[in-house]
This record gives C-alpha cells, sequence and structure tokens, in this order.
C-alpha cells in the first residue's frame, strides 16, 4: 500500500513538473507563435507562418497513441474542411521522451506520408509550444481566429473511442461559428487522449 502511494506521489509530480502553471484559457491570444519548428517537409515553420486568413486550428499529435490512431479519419476530415475555408492546420508532435522510438522525426515522416497529410507535422522541440499551451493530451485541439485568438479548445467531438456513436462534433462546430462570425457554443471540452511524453 505504501509503494502504491510513493509510485502515485512520483507520478503526480513528473505529471505537474513539466506543465504550465496557467492552463490557455479561451480569448487567449495565440502563443509562442513566432518560434520555428522542424515539419516533416524538412522545413522550419512557426505557428504564424501555419496561419491563413480566417485562423489556425493547432493539434498535438503523434505517431503511436491508440486514440489518435482511431481518430485519423476524423483528423483528417477535420484539417481539410479547415484548410478548404482558409484556416491554417499544424500538427504538433510533442513526445519528447519518445524521439529515440516510436516518435523519432523519421518515424513521423513516414506516419504522415502513410497518413497522406497535406498540413504541417512539427516537431516540439524541448515541449516548448505544448507547456506554452498547458496541452497534455493527444489528440488535443486549439482553435485560433483570424486575429489569433482562442475561440475552442478540446476534444474533437464528444465520442473519441467510436466514431459511430458521436453526436455532438466540437470542433466542425467551432470552425463553422468561426467562418460565419458568430460566437463559438462550446468553448472548451475534455480532450481523451495519450498523456504527452515529456522528457525527464
Amino acid at each position: 500500500m505504501k509503494l502504491q502511494f510513493v509510485l502515485l506521489l512520483v507520478a503526480a509530480i513528473w505529471l505537474t513538473a513539466f506543465r504550465s502553471p496557467y492552463a490557455l484559457d479561451v480569448g487567449a491570444r495565440l502563443p509562442k507563435a513566432d518560434i520555428k519548428m522542424k515539419d516533416v517537409s524538412g522545413k522550419e515553420v512557426s505557428l504564424n507562418d501555419a496561419k491563413k486568413a480566417n485562423g489556425l486550428l493547432v493539434m498535438f499529435s503523434c505517431n503511436t497513441c491508440p486514440y489518435v490512431a482511431r481518430n485519423q479519419a476524423r483528423t483528417r476530415e477535420i484539417c481539410q474542411y479547415a484548410l478548404k475555408n482558409n484556416i491554417g492546420v499544424i500538427l504538433v508532435n510533442s513526445n519528447e521522451a519518445a524521439r529515440s522510438g516510436g516518435d523519432s522525426y523519421e518515424a513521423m515522416q513516414r506516419y504522415a506520408k502513410g497518413q497522406q497529410y497535406n498540413w504541417y507535422y512539427v516537431v516540439d522541440r524541448n515541449n516548448a509550444i505544448a507547456d506554452a499551451f498547458a496541452a497534455d493530451r493527444t489528440p488535443e485541439c486549439y482553435l485560433f481566429d483570424k486575429n489569433a485568438v482562442l475561440v475552442y479548445k478540446g476534444a474533437i467531438d464528444d465520442n473519441p473511442g467510436n466514431e459511430g456513436g458521436v453526436k455532438e462534433k466540437y470542433l466542425h462546430n467551432a470552425i463553422s461559428a468561426v467562418l460565419g462570425g458568430k460566437k463559438v457554443e462550446v468553448t472548451s471540452t475534455a480532450s481523451v487522449g495519450c498523456g504527452i511524453k515529456r522528457k525527464l
């Protein structure tokens, strides 16, 4: 029992040690917007580089999480919808503790090619972007409007584990509201997925 308590305490300390003390709240401006990150194309790009006239979708993702795999069709659909409507898209891989394995740069390149990504997929060095966003899950989404103001954060929809059971398409609805110049009704939801693997 004592060992379990110690292990839980260590896990709690580890999780909090690498997170920003402040969550990125709806209404906040795009943080760390000019930090350059290596894209799978080999280019160095920033969040500002990825942003388009109608805004920016930032999604924390990876190659190895089962929840990312289950959401791949939905990820492609929502990213294509955003790009089609002049909202930039950038997927951010912050799994710094897995760079020698399934989330290495080379593995990211293979994964992006296999999934037919036609948007940015970048390496978050030292978790700079994840820490600035206080992101801790994959997948986890942040939608910014044309003024680089956060209008939605959280899950793609209300059923990450089962596409057939989706009733509320949170991110799609938020994008539609932004495009229509309307208020986003649901601005924050809980992200369900794998923890971001920060390096100790």
